[in-house]
C-alpha cells in the first residue's frame, strides 16, 4: 500500500512453455486470464500463446530495447492499482531474457512480485544430461564475437561445477570448437536440441564426439540448443600445501573467506580447504 492506503496491484512473472504447449500449468493460464495486462517480449508470438488458451488479456510489448521506458509504465500502472504477468517468449522470465529491471524497480517500491513457475530449458537440460547435478552454474549465452567467446571459455576452464549455457543454432558450430580448443578434447558434454518439442535431439559424448556429430548431420545445426558441459577435474593438491595457504590467510580474512580464496588460486574445493583451515586451528 502507499501512503494513503491505496493498495497497489501485483506484478506476476509466468512461466510458458518451452515448445510443447501441454506444459502450460493450470496456474499460469488463471493468472494470465486474470491480470489487467500480460507484458511480453515478443506480442505476436505471445498472441498465439494467448490464443491457444483463449486467454483476452491484452498486451504490451517488454524487450531490450524498450526495457528502461517500459518498465517505470508498467510500475505506474502496477501502483494504480492494476495487476501486470510478465512474460517472455518461452520459459521462465528473467533467465537470459528482458526483466530484471522490472523486478528490481518492484522490490525498491514495496510492490509485490508473484512467480507463477514454469519450465526452464536450462535446469530440464542439466536433469537429464547425465552430468552431475550437485553443483551447476548457468552461464547464459557466450560473447558472438570469436576472440572474446574465447576468452570467455577460457575463464571458465578451470570452474568445477556443471556448467549451462545457451547457444545460437548459427553459431552453436564455432562455439563448440573454441570450447574444445580451451578445454579439450575429452571434456564431456550433453547439448540438448529442440528440448520437449517434436524434433528433440540429444547429442552426448566428449567434445570432440559431440562437434563431429553436429558437423556431419545436415539438419543438426538448427533450432534452439541448451549445452551442459562437465566441470573441470579437481586438480590434485598435498593437504600441506592448502594448510600453508590456509594458516596465512585466516589471521586476515578468518576461516569461511580464506578457504573461498584458497580455493579459487588452487583449484580445489572450498569445503575441502574449509575443513583444513578448521583442523588447522584446533591443533
Amino acid at each position: 500500500m502507499d501512503m494513503l492506503g491505496k493498495k497497489h496491484g501485483s506484478l506476476y512473472l509466468v512461466g510458458t512453455p518451452i515448445g510443447n504447449l501441454g506444459d502450460m500449468v493450470p496456474r499460469a493460464i488463471e493468472v494470465l486470464q486474470s491480470v489487467d495486462c500480460i507484458a511480453a517480449e515478443d506480442t505476436r508470438r505471445a498472441g498465439q500463446l494467448l490464443g491457444h488458451f483463449s486467454i483476452r488479456t491484452p498486451t504490451l510489448a517488454y524487450h531490450d530495447h524498450n526495457e528502461s521506458q517500459a518498465s517505470i509504465n508498467i510500475l505506474t500502472k502496477i501502483k494504480a492499482g492494476q495487476s501486470i504477468a510478465l512474460i517472455s517468449d518461452a520459459g521462465m522470465p528473467l533467465i537470459s531474457d528482458p526483466g530484471y529491471s522490472l523486478v528490481k524497480l518492484a522490490r525498491e517500491e514495496g510492490i509485490e512480485v508473484i512467480a507463477v513457475p514454469g519450465p526452464s530449458a536450462g535446469i530440464l537440460a542439466l536433469s537429464a544430461s547425465g552430468l552431475p547435478t550437485d553443483q551447476f552454474s548457468f552461464v547464459g549465452f557466450p560473447p558472438s564475437k570469436t576472440v572474446a567467446r574465447k576468452k570467455w571459455y577460457e575463464a571458465l576452464a578451470n570452474r568445477q561445477e556443471t556448467l549451462i549455457l545457451y547457444e545460437s543454432p548459427h553459431r552453436i558450430l564455432e562455439s563448440l570448437k573454441d570450447a574444445q580448443k580451451t578445454l579439450g578434447n575429452d571434456r564431456e558434454v550433453s547439448i540438448a536440441r529442440e528440448l520437449t518439442k517434436k524434433f528433440e535431439t540429444w547429442y552426448i559424448g566428449n567434445l570432440s564426439e559431440v562437434i563431429g556429430r553436429l558437423a556431419s548431420e545436415d539438419h543438426a545445426q538448427k533450432g534452439e540448443f541448451v549445452v551442459v558441459l562437465r566441470g573441470a577435474p579437481e586438480m590434485v593438491r598435498d593437504d600441506a600445501e592448502i594448510s600453508r595457504l590456509m594458516l596465512l590467510a585466516i589471521p586476515d580474512l578468518g576461516v569461511k573467506k580464506a578457504a573461498v580464496l584458497v580455493s579459487e588460486m588452487l583449484g580445489v574445493k572450498k569445503n575441502r580447504c574449509y575443513q583444513i583451515g578448521l583442523d588447522g586451528q584446533a591443533d
